[in-house]
């Protein structure tokens, strides 16, 4: 059994490394595991078990770029947890954005004229909007712990979504632009069948589907970002 001590030794290494909290609670239960079967299997003491595990992970802890979501190097084994992640947050946005783009469609030949579509435009990018408007009106009390800066101990970031979290920002500024258009182009194309700016109305149709998968994606992150919160508490408890 781990005493205390030995199992704050292992904490403390594992913040050294910079994994962001969620990982490194993730990682730390695993590598516990592995220093006490060592221990067991070979007779060891746990220190001499410590520095032969920290051999068999010292690949995983080498540190790399993941420059799409961060501009920092990170550890190995975060850039694969992080990437697995997001690849399913990603398929589950597009998804969603796919859906919107038909509803698009749908609005657009069931409109009666230009105004009734540029309504049907407004309102349905106005949702896109007004969805992490409202929930960050609703989770206010976590604001600091969205800080893409905030770190425990000065040393890591506080979870693995926290740095997606601007992404929203960005989105929002974005998708109030688009608010502020009437899709008009859009509407001409589809209904009259006059491809004169197919490549503008292109241009602007992906990047609509782009910012709403990404707006998407963004609230997953807070989402899970909250989730991640909750795991933590405790650790934080104890680490204080």
């Amino acid at each position: 059994m781990m005493t205390e001590v030995q199992e704050n030794e292992v904490t403390d290494y594992l913040i050294f490394q910079k994994l962001p909290l969620d990982i490194l609670l993730e990682v730390k239960d695993h590598m516990m595991s592995q220093i006490s079967d060592i221990e067991r299997k070979d007779n060891l003491h746990f220190e001499e078990a410590f520095v032969k595990t920290k051999r068999l992970w010292e690949n995983e802890f080498k540190m790399t770029s993941y420059s799409v979501f961060y501009s920092e190097p990170i550890p190995v084994i975060v850039k694969k947890i992080i990437k697995g992640n997001n690849h399913k947050m990603l398929k589950k946005s597009f998804l969603l954005a796919l859906i919107s783009f038909v509803i698009n469609l749908l609005l657009i030949y069931s409109s009666k004229s230009e105004e009734q579509y540029a309504v049907f435009f407004k309102v349905q990018n106005s949702i896109f909007f007004l969805a992490p408007v409202i929930v960050w009106a609703f989770h206010y009390k976590i604001r600091k712990f969205i800080r893409t800066d905030f770190k425990y101990k000065g040393k890591l970031f506080y979870t693995m979504y926290q740095q997606n979290i601007g992404l929203l920002v960005i989105c929002l500024m974005s998708m109030a632009q688009v608010i502020t258009k009437d899709g008009k182009s859009i509407y001409l194309f589809f209904k009259t069948q006059h491809h004169d700016e197919f490549i503008s109305v292109l241009i602007s149709l992906a990047f609509i589907f782009t910012l709403q998968t990404f707006m998407i994606f963004g609230l997953f992150n807070f989402f899970e970002h909250k989730k991640s919160l909750k795991k933590l508490q405790n650790f934080l408890q104890t680490a204080a």
